[in-house]
């Protein structure tokens, strides 16, 4: 019995080095991993940003004046939609 709960101690002592070291090498990776942000994005006059979303290669902005901007990477703007009721 003795040998069976020193075989488990080690085997928790492990288990517990082994997450440490992937919460070490591996937090600070998944951290940085986020969305290409343009330097900056020039909102149309008397435009206000009411929600932004990032996808692959564009960045989309919600107006307050119902309108979604579609932006490139680059912070120049692709395409202007108009919501409507």
């Amino acid at each position: 019995m003795k040998g069976l709960v020193t075989v488990l101690t080690v085997a928790m002592i492990a288990g517990v080095i082994a997450v440490v070291w992937l919460l070490v090498t591996q937090l600070p990776r998944a951290m940085r991993a986020g969305p290409e942000l343009p330097e900056t994005i020039s909102l149309p006059d008397g435009a206000t940003a009411q929600a932004i979303t990032f996808g692959q290669g564009f960045v989309a902005v919600v107006t307050d004046d119902r309108r979604i901007l579609i932006f490139a990477p680059d912070g120049t703007l692709r395409q202007e939609v108009a919501i409507t009721d």
